[in-house]
């Protein structure tokens, strides 16, 4: 058999994987596009193995690598993708973009602001933000 009959159909399921990564949505089918690029890539390794004759079987080895490492992240995807689900109620990913949840107790950063109630070392000009103690930033001697 001709190494390009196993080539072509790897480089067809790559670009299928490819096209189904950059153009779906949901994550679910960009996990299983993220499987069919890994299956060809195995898919090459196995014919690479046959065709060059190695001893050893290393594409093999290789292939086996390349399935436990797909076992171990399509179960931990499905569980970050189950859990996003069950908290937000879509698997949609452009919906995804910032998964903290605001309570709306934390202070805003942009801002630079302290939380109500906070002691006034944490207040931006209180004082621990000074230089040296007993006096202000501008030099001035404090009471």
């Amino acid at each position: 058999m001709h190494l390009a009959y196993p080539a072509v159909l790897a480089a067809l399921l790559f670009c299928t994987g490819l096209y189904g990564v950059l153009a779906r949505r949901n994550a679910i089918l960009v996990l299983m596009s993220v499987e069919l690029m890994l299956n060809a890539v195995n898919l090459n390794l196995v014919a690479f193995d046959v065709w060059l004759r190695d001893a050893l079987h290393a594409g093999q080895a290789l292939t086996l690598f390349t399935i436990a490492i797909a076992a171990a992240e399509i179960g931990i995807g499905l569980a970050i993708v189950l859990l996003v689900y069950r908290n937000r109620g879509s698997a949609d990913i452009d919906r995804l973009r910032a998964l903290r949840e605001d309570d709306g107790d934390e202070p805003d950063e942009r801002q630079g602001g302290a939380p109500e109630g906070a002691p006034p070392d944490l207040a931006p000009d209180g004082p621990a933000h000074d230089a040296v103690p007993g006096k202000t930033a501008a030099g001035r001697q404090t009471a």
